[in-house]
Parts: structure tokens; sequence; C-alpha cells
């Protein structure tokens, strides 16, 4: 987990049990002076984790690397591990274990661009950070997913509209480089989540108020990069702005934390089903100065131990 001020921890997934959807969840970290848990990933301690950060430079990190504490410790400020520069913050990590030619790296920022460049590229970052992605003034680095050329992009923003288009009309470039168009933005709105997809599966949707929903991916239509999009929600006051969104699926759990450091898990097929025009149903409660922050998939016990045989 890396909270909202920079402090990074590792912690075993065996201390955070499986709960029912609307339960009041456990505290995953204690906050202290408005901090709280901002990204969460799951990996293997054999692992790489690229670390991107929102102005659009990547650094290295080896799983074992970062400390290992209970869900109550804040951690270790992520400035001892890494050599950000000034007011550098934390958009994503991602769990690596070979630099291949075959394998992409998508990003997508909040002002709607994306950026596809091959993964090798990054394979030797310099202790102070390599840039990763160019990043206009006023944008940022939101999310960076791996994918093999024949995926395609999903992207969904605040006001609950998404879109989705084939990697393959975003040509690739090198790491120094800007991006296309991705989603032309209404008034307002902003990007939040960016995923990679495949044709069959379902998208599950977060929203700032606790309320989720899976919708299957058939019913987003494939379109040309750079549109407006389709609604993926209908956000309403009840609800709140979208949050986030994961690609779901049946043998993974879902991990919902809040701004106060609450996190709740639950298993994804619990979670209804409904189409893409629909507001979702409860899946945290709330208090009324409380809010989701940020959600991440995890696989479940058992699929987590085939995952650690296998590294091993």
């Amino acid at each position: 987990t890396v909270s909202n001020s920079g402090y990074v921890k590792r912690s075993p997934l065996s201390l955070y049990r499986s709960q029912k959807r609307g339960g009041k969840g456990r505290t995953g970290m204690i906050p202290k002076g408005g901090d709280f848990v901002e990204h969460l990933h799951v990996a293997s301690a054999h692992s790489y984790v690229l670390v991107f950060t929102e102005a659009g430079r990547v650094y290295w990190l080896k799983v074992h690397e970062i400390p290992q504490m209970g869900p109550a410790a804040r951690g270790k400020a992520i400035v001892n591990l890494l050599n950000l520069e000034n007011d550098e913050r934390i958009a994503t990590t991602v769990a690596v274990r070979e630099f291949t030619d075959d394998v992409n790296l998508v990003f997508g920022t909040e002002r709607g661009t994306v950026k596809k460049t091959p993964l090798s590229a990054y394979s030797n970052p310099r202790a102070g950070g390599i840039i990763a992605i160019n990043i206009d003034k006023g944008d940022r680095l939101l999310g960076v997913r791996m994918t093999d050329g024949s995926r395609d992009v999903f992207l969904a923003t605040a006001k609950g509209f998404s879109i989705r288009f084939s990697e393959k009309d975003t040509r690739s470039m090198g790491r120094a480089t800007r991006g296309v168009r991705g989603i032309a933005l209404r008034k307002d709105d902003r990007v939040v989540a960016i995923e990679s997809l495949g044709e069959d599966g379902e998208i599950l949707s977060v929203a700032s108020r606790g309320m989720g929903k899976r919708t299957a991916i058939k019913e987003y239509r494939r379109q040309g990069r750079g549109g407006k999009g389709i609604i993926t929600m209908s956000i309403t006051r009840r609800n709140g702005p979208l949050v986030g969104i994961q690609v779901s699926r049946a043998h993974e759990e879902l991990m919902v934390i809040t701004r106060k450091g609450i996190v709740i898990r639950m298993a994804q097929d619990t979670i209804s089903s409904m189409g893409r025009n629909t507001q979702g149903v409860n899946l945290i409660n709330l208090d009324s100065e409380d809010a989701v922050a940020t959600v991440a998939p995890i696989a479940s016990s058992a699929e987590l131990e085939s995952q650690v045989a296998e590294a091993d």
C-alpha cells in the first residue's frame, strides 16, 4: 500500500479477512494528519515494481526491499526508498518479472491522453528515475497497464462516461513522448481510470459513496480512439462521482479503501451485475464525512497460493 502522503509498506494478504458486501470494513491504515491509503498493489516478493509518478517518471524497486508491516502500521516514507524529485507523487505501480519486447505499457492521463511503449524501454531505470511519458502542464498520469498488442483500452471518467478502443489505434512510441488523445472529455470531467480489456468478462465500477456494480464488457461497443464515449454508470447525488473501474474476474476479490483508511474485502461475484446506465448497489457503509478513495482487485487465497508456487 502507498498512502496519500507517500508512505509505503507490504503486508500479507492473510491479515485481511473476507467480508460480505455492505459491511463496515476494518482499519487498513491508521490515518495521521489527514493521510489515507491511496494505492494498493498485489505482487510476489520475487517481482520487480515499476513505480510511476504523476509527473510521468518511473522508478524501480524490488518487492522484497519494501518493508513488511502490519495493517495498522503507517509504513515507511517512499522518499527513503526512491530518489524522487521535489513534490513528485506516486501514480501507480506495475509488477514485472521480465522486460520483453512483445509486451507493451499503455499509459492513461487525467485529461484523456494515452500512450503505448514497449516494456523493454523501461528495463534499466537510473537511481534518479527516467522519463516514462511526457505530461502536459495541468495534467497527471493516472494509470499504466501491460498489454500484448491485441487488447482494447478502456478509459472511464468521473461523470460516468467511458470509451473502449483497440490498442492498435495507438501507435508504439518511445519513452519521452506525449501520447495521443484517448477520449474527448466533456466540460469539467476528468479520467479516473484506465484498463485493458479482452472480449469477455465484466467491468466493475465503484462510485465515491460506496456504490458499485458489474457490467458485461459486451455492453461496451468498440469505438474509434478520441471520441466522447458512452455511459458506464449513472451518476447522481446518491452514489457520487465514479472513483474507479476494474476488470471483474470470478476468482478475484475486491479491496475498497476509503479516505479515512477503512478497508473492506469482498468476493467480486457477490456484486450485482447491471446494465451500463444504472447506479449500482451499496458495497460499503460510509459515514457522511468519508468517501471511497480507491479500489483494487486481489486474487483469492487459493489463486494467490497457486501464483506464489508457480513463481517459486
